[in-house]
């Protein structure tokens, strides 16, 4: 088998979300050679969304069009988008990094980990066929569709009560399902139980998603009775948990308890010139706006730690 070939970069992004795509605009602004790797879908998430109307100065925007836009922005300054090298294993820890994928050997003086997260997915066969058409997995993104819409919310932990309670200003109901006991904080749940709108299911298990073109119903299972009845819904927000997608760094960067990267809001690992941005890194609030911001604050602190490390003096 032939030796891969070795290429050098100042900058190897790893993830092309908002995060990633944003380190990669301001790295290629500053001159610097950026490549981003992409195995999955361009976007992320996001990418999905049927309309953002939180994104600053852009009231109303499909996440396509805006990863699109950003995208455009990126390349336009020089960055290189590479979405079907798949990454097969990294070293952090080197100077230069390696970055190794199926085709080449990567050699960069910075990498930024911007590899994002997945929510986990309703285990039923059927949510592929309402994805996006009853099935959502972001209440900020498309709670508004909702407006006087029966709304339900499955999971049990903070996530999920707190996307119940912020649906709640668009359901004339909500259901809550989860299949044991609440896990949220009692400020949260004490908020849902007060609200009139809202109807829990405790032990209770969702069997089965229902509609023709779209989702209009959900089969559910009380366990502890046995009895099985079918709700009648316009959509189902899920939230039983995410999984950051950490895999490849576990033996390189800290890792929080939940799989995220540890870093500062400066987006700095403990490994010089290696930065985590956007949804994989540990922190409160995870928003296309901090994505944003975290894509921005790590492609200038690269810059600048390429800077420091030529003249000699590395600062980190």
């Amino acid at each position: 088998m032939a030796a891969k070939e070795h290429i050098k970069r100042d900058v190897i992004i790893i993830g092309a979300g908002m995060a990633g795509l944003t380190a990669a605009l301001y790295a290629g602004r500053m001159n610097l050679s950026v490549l981003v790797l992409e195995n999955a879908i361009i976007g992320g998430q996001i990418a999905n969304a049927t309309g953002i109307e939180n994104y600053p100065g852009l009231p109303n925007v499909s996440g396509r069009a805006l990863i699109e836009a950003t995208q455009q922005q990126a390349e336009g300054f020089g960055a290189v988008i590479d979405e079907f090298d798949a990454i097969q294993k990294v070293n952090l820890k080197e100077d230069p990094k390696l970055v190794e994928t199926e085709a080449c050997i990567y050699e960069a003086e910075t990498v930024i980990i911007a590899s994002g997260m997945e929510r986990r997915k309703l285990p039923l066969s059927e949510e592929k066929k309402y994805a996006g058409k009853g099935v959502h997995y972001c209440e900020l993104c498309d709670g508004h569709m909702y407006q006087d819409k029966v709304i339900a919310v499955m999971g049990g932990g903070n996530a999920a009560v707190d996307a119940a309670n912020f649906l709640t200003k668009y359901a004339k109901k909500l259901y809550l399902v989860h299949r044991s006991q609440l896990r949220a904080d009692e400020a949260s749940q004490t908020k849902l139980r007060e609200n009139p709108k809202v109807e829990i299911f405790l032990e209770t298990e969702i069997k089965a998603l229902k509609g023709e073109s779209r989702l209009e119903a959900i089969d559910i299972f009380d366990k502890a009775s046995g009895e099985s009845r079918e709700l009648a819904v316009d959509g189902i927000f899920v939230n039983i948990g995410v999984s950051p997608h950490t895999d490849l760094f576990k033996d390189e960067v800290e890792l929080a308890p939940d799989g995220r990267i540890i870093a500062g809001e400066d987006c700095r690992t403990k490994l010089p010139g290696v930065f985590a941005a956007g949804d994989v890194r540990e922190k409160e609030v995870r928003q296309l706006t901090t994505a944003a911001a975290d894509g921005t604050t790590a492609a200038i602190l690269a810059e600048k730690y390429i800077t420091s490390k030529k003249r000699g003096n590395i600062q980190w």
